[in-house]
């Protein structure tokens, strides 16, 4: 009997749910405790136990991947960034690794599209005013009226674009890969480098993947590039951002705020200086919620699974429906 360490956070609550398909195609599932995600000593403790695994942000480094083996096959990761998984170590020791490609676009973009809105019209810092007894006519402005730079054109970057549009808002693109000339004429982007872009957009979205050119892309240097009254949002992931760079530009007014969803250290510590920063706004890496995609990434990885560990699987469908 296979057996599969299922460590996936926004799987484990819904575990039950799937038992019966698990056992169904004679699965064994290990389900360790998890906070945010496995870091390195934490699988290690299980190597060589499982065959396959379904996993969120766990850390599967090369010394993961090879003390695992002969066993591990396949490694499902739940949703669509596989940046915590060694691909090169995987794919040198024919381990499979698999995701679910453009899973929260419209959630992500959404939850981008809410934090420009919330800065804009400064509903956040009105509620507070208002309920603390304080009735202010804080500014705000347009989206018409205002530049929205998008670092990153792929299918969450598209989507963020597509919505800014319809508000009226002039976009900026930036990415290291050419975009399609009907998508950029059809949205009027203008695609520019990273510092132009920084230099004239009030909203900065950060929508790109995480490697070896995005790590801390923002960093001082960058951010120096940011007008005064910009506000910086990350829904991508968090070293993106060098943090304490982040937090000294903010400290001294360099720039104007930010919205972040995702952060280097997942908790966010509590020590962290943007937990008391009134003109920052905080999520727990949670802009992909959405019960449909949630529902639809469950079943795709269960999927990727049984596909990695060549389990015919012509019945799922059925289950699906059920």
């Amino acid at each position: 009997m296979p057996i599969v360490l299922l460590s996936a956070p926004y799987m484990i609550p819904v575990v039950d749910r799937f038992r019966p398909v698990f056992a169904h195609y004679g699965l064994e599932l290990i389900i360790p405790p998890v906070r945010e995600r496995l870091e390195e000593a934490e699988l290690l403790e299980y190597a060589g136990q499982f065959d396959g695994a379904i996993c969120g942000d766990d850390r599967f480094t090369a010394r993961v991947i090879e003390r695992c083996l002969p066993r591990l096959k396949v490694i499902s990761k739940w949703g669509t960034g596989i940046d915590s998984i060694d691909r090169q170590a995987a794919q040198r020791l024919g381990v499979q690794v698999r995701n679910t490609p453009n899973a929260f676009t419209l959630p992500v973009s959404d939850s981008v599209m809410g934090y420009i809105l919330a800065f804009a019209r400064q509903i956040p810092w009105m509620d507070r005013a208002v309920k603390s007894g304080v009735w202010a006519k804080l500014p705000g402005y347009s989206l018409s009226e205002r530049t929205l730079g998008v670092v990153g054109v792929g299918n969450i970057g598209k989507a963020v674009i597509r919505r800014a549009r319809a508000f009226g808002m002039k976009i900026l693109g930036n990415d290291i890969v050419p975009i399609a000339p009907d998508f950029i004429l059809e949205n009027g982007v203008e695609m520019t480098s990273l510092h132009d872009l920084l230099e004239r957009s009030d909203f900065v979205s950060l929508n790109a993947d995480l490697n070896p050119t995005s790590y801390h892309l923002i960093n001082a240097e960058t951010l120096a590039h940011m007008k005064p009254t910009a506000v910086l949002i990350n829904t991508a992931r968090g070293p993106l951002v060098d943090e304490p760079a982040l937090i000294r530009a903010l400290e001294e007014k360099r720039i104007a705020g930010a919205a972040l969803d995702v952060f280097e250290i997942e908790p966010l510590p509590e020590d962290s200086p943007l937990r008391r920063m009134e003109n920052v706004l905080l999520a727990a890496h949670n802009s992909n919620s959405s019960p449909a995609a949630w529902e639809r990434v469950h079943w795709n990885t269960i999927r990727n699974l049984l596909d990695g560990l060549g389990i015919p699987h012509e019945d799922l469908a059925q289950w699906m429906q059920s």
